[in-house]
């Protein structure tokens, strides 16, 4: 399968994908915000590598990934109805802490921001009244 179809077909699989999680009546899915970061598909179609960020829940990403293995079955059926394709790659729900990560590395740089005035500038210290 050339690249840049293999490309479209995985968006196409990523927008539908999203969709099926919206629809998904699961209570562990549900609350929370839960975003598909990326989707990675072999190129022959046999499995596919769903990344998802999950924020605001108390039990962290770990029951909501748990739910989305167990109902991997039905994503893939809804994915080949919806996209008329005779073989829909297993999907394979797998935490992402990038955002995580990213408000962590945030929080940081923020405690190490210095005021300007305890920076030793010697105009704000007074020193020379």
């Amino acid at each position: 399968m050339p690249s840049k179809n293999h490309g479209r077909m995985a968006q196409d699989m990523k927008r539908e994908l999203i969709a099926i999680i919206q629809e998904m009546k699961d209570p562990r899915v549900t609350g929370g915000l839960l975003t598909v970061t990326r989707l990675d598909v072999t190129p022959d179609l046999d499995q596919a590598k769903v990344h998802i960020s999950v924020m605001g829940r108390e039990g962290g990403p770990e029951p909501v990934v748990k739910a989305l293995n167990r109902a991997s079955g039905h994503v893939r059926t809804e994915i080949s109805r919806r996209m008329h394709i005779r073989k829909a790659p297993r999907f394979v729900f797998v935490a992402d802490e990038s955002a995580a990560y990213a408000a962590r590395i945030n929080q940081l740089l923020e405690d190490l921001a210095v005021e300007p005035d305890a920076a030793g500038d010697p105009d704000a210290g007074g020193a020379g009244e």
